[in-house]
């Protein structure tokens, strides 16, 4: 009879045989890992993904200036700007600039693409005068920017030390302002022969800025200047007949002859009939007077005329002599040189450059000898009155009326933006 026979029971593992296995284990584990996660190199390397591209960025803008005695196309060369490239960029630009008017200091900033291909030009006159140039493919078109300007109106006011220029100066105005101002009385007093320390000047003008910055003047509306007890006023005013400045009664302040041939200097020596010559010695007439200023200071013509001479003559040097109308002619000596175009049976305008100023012939230094001559005979410059220009019109007699009691009453009442010490 057979005996009853169980299952044999697991022979319990030894230590050894638990470890080898647990090793065995893990060793499997860790290749298939290997195997699935980065092992299948052993099968033949996958190709590696593409590098993601990187954007090349387009250079700085090149920045620079028109530059003096330069063209807008050399100025474009001067920058890099290739010919073809740069005769684009003007043809486009020419619509929006006044090329009769380029400055040396107006800003050019170039911008390039990623090629270095010109893409876009800023061209920068002020603050405010900012025309920009861009291509589209390659054509160039050209857009004036729009800038946001403050027109402030203020007063200005002061009393004058020794010129207008630094009496103006102190105020923190700019010589602009000075010129601006004297251009309104130009044509009825001389700030060179005149004007005296303690004189008073005011005037109402439009100041124009943007962003908070200054950036020029724009029309001065009316002013005032008190020398010697006389006001002397002017107001603008325009209609349909025109415009310009006009004093309180409405006669204009415009005539046919300037005061003053040349802008802000001094006098060194007036008409008199008995000077004593500084060079030949002895007393003699001195039927002129005499401006000092800087050597190729410019000389203007006085009012409208034709030139009668321009040349050498003996000892007033180079001389010019314009004549004008009612029998009236100007004379123009110790030049330095001419004015362009200016030669006999030349015609010339009001403000025109005759010459510059100059130490040639008898002269100890550079001045001006200014002469007029009426009917043949040498008069005295600073004495003599021309007739004013038209009047306000009987039409425009009451718009300018209410225009002027307005002005005059801002310029009195507003208060000053300076006042000189």
């Amino acid at each position: 009879m057979l005996e009853d026979h169980t299952p044999d029971a697991p022979i319990p593992a030894s230590p050894q045989r638990r470890r080898a296995r647990s090793r065995l284990l893990v060793g499997g584990a860790l290749l298939a890992a290997f195997l699935v996660g980065g092992g299948l190199f052993l099968w033949g390397r996958p190709a590696s993904a593409p590098a993601p591209a990187v954007a090349v960025s387009p250079p700085a803008p090149v920045i620079g200036t028109l530059g003096k005695g330069r063209t807008l196309q050399s100025a474009l060369a001067a920058l890099g700007v290739a010919k073809d490239r740069a005769i684009q960029i003007v043809q486009a630009l020419r619509p929006h600039i006044d090329f009769r008017r380029l400055r040396p200091q107006d800003g050019l900033e170039l911008h390039q693409d990623s090629t270095g291909d010109p893409a876009k030009l800023v061209y920068r006159q002020s603050p405010i005068d900012i025309v920009d140039a861009t291509r589209d493919g390659d054509a160039w078109t050209a857009a004036r920017r729009d800038v946001p300007v403050d027109r402030r109106v203020v007063v200005v006011a002061g009393t004058l030390k020794a010129n207008l220029f630094e009496s103006l100066e102190r105020l923190g105005e700019k010589p602009q302002l000075v010129l601006n101002f004297a251009e309104i009385f130009a044509y009825d007093f001389d700030f060179a022969a005149d004007s005296q320390p303690g004189d008073r000047f005011r005037m109402l003008v439009e100041k124009v800025s943007t962003n908070g910055q200054f950036v020029k003047y724009g029309r001065i509306l009316a002013a005032q200047y008190e020398s010697e007890g006389r006001t002397h006023a002017g107001v603008f005013f325009k209609d349909k007949e025109g415009n310009g400045y006009y004093t309180p009664t409405g006669e204009s302040l415009r005539r046919a002859f300037l005061k003053s041939p040349l802008e802000f200097t001094r006098i060194s020596s007036t008409f008199s009939f008995g000077r004593r010559h500084p060079i030949l010695g002895g007393v003699r007439p001195h039927l002129a007077v005499d401006y000092a200023a800087p050597q190729g200071t410019p000389v203007w013509s006085v009012a409208d005329g034709v030139v009668e001479a321009a040349g050498w003559s003996g000892g007033n040097g180079n001389t010019v002599i314009v004549r004008h109308r009612a029998n009236f002619k100007t004379m123009y000596n110790h030049l330095s040189g001419f004015g362009k175009g200016i030669r006999a049976g030349a015609p010339v305008r009001q403000r025109q450059v005759v010459g510059y100023v100059g130490m040639t012939g008898l002269a100890t230094g550079p001045h001006l000898d200014y002469r007029i001559i009426k009917d043949g005979q040498f008069v005295n410059p600073l004495k003599q009155t021309f007739l004013p220009g038209k009047p306000i019109s009987p039409s425009s007699r009451a718009a300018f009326a209410e225009t002027r009691d307005s002005l005059l009453a801002q310029l009195r009442a507003a208060p000053a933006s300076g006042v000189g010490r």
